[in-house]
């Protein structure tokens, strides 16, 4: 798993697989360099149906290897999945936790009652074995949070209260997804300290259409081409 910097530095994070983005470009080279071949020499029905395979193939490969990270910024987290998008204000955040895939858990007022919801991220996986781990980093990492915004505040080479002198950790798969849960538990606990009285609201959950046509549209030419 991977972190890049936004453009605000510390005010946006994006987690995802370098394995993922790795496997995306290695098959949109491997495709460019088929259909090439198959338009140059392709002149028969099955040439045809051979290169809607390879588009519908880089559409799944599209949806699940490229599109799918975890957006952390000064709102809220932002979970990207294949064919569909979430996004969760911090008041609504109640906990990150390392399962098979990152849960983010989320509640808000709903009228007399209250509202809840878990949300996977395909982006974030952790076996089994990591899951206490991720947890201990988390609570360690909030409690540092907390404790250097009640003294230091958001600035320094830590970040969000994090100790200036701690060194960042390597970004390797076995601490990837921990950090990922610590970074949401933590910042989390900062945007309560910053606004205690703020109000939550049910999580935004849209459906990403360009990726879905990304393989419907390859899906559908492949099943005519191959029943033409």
């Amino acid at each position: 798993m991977s972190k890049e910097r936004g453009g605000n530095g510390a005010d946006r994070e994006v987690f995802r697989s370098p394995a993922a983005v790795a496997i995306w470009w290695l098959w949109v080279l491997f495709a460019v360099g088929n259909l090439v071949d198959l338009a140059v020499q392709g002149r028969d029905h099955l040439s045809l149906v051979a290169a809607f395979i390879l588009l519908f193939v880089t559409g799944v490969v599209y949806v699940t290897a490229q599109r799918p990270r975890v957006i952390v910024d000064a709102g809220g987290v932002t979970v990207v999945n294949p064919v569909g998008d979430h996004r969760v204000g911090w008041p609504a955040v109640v906990g990150a936790d390392a399962t098979e895939l990152l849960r983010l858990r989320c509640e808000w007022p709903d009228g007399d009652r209250t509202g809840q919801r878990a949300i996977y991220a395909w982006a974030v996986h952790s076996s089994r074995r990591r899951q206490v781990a991720a947890e201990m980093r988390a609570q360690r990492q909030s409690h540092r949070a907390v404790r250097g915004f009640g003294g230091s505040g958001l600035s320094g080479a830590g970040g969000y209260g994090a100790p200036p002198s701690q060194p960042p950790e390597p970004a390797t798969l076995g601490v990837d997804t921990g950090r990922v849960v610590a970074t949401i538990t933590a910042r989390t606990g900062l945007a309560r300290l910053e606004a205690p009285g703020a109000l939550a609201t049910a999580p935004a959950s849209t459906w990403n259409w360009p990726a879905i046509a990304a393989v419907v549209i390859p899906g559908l030419a492949l099943l005519i081409a191959a029943l033409a």
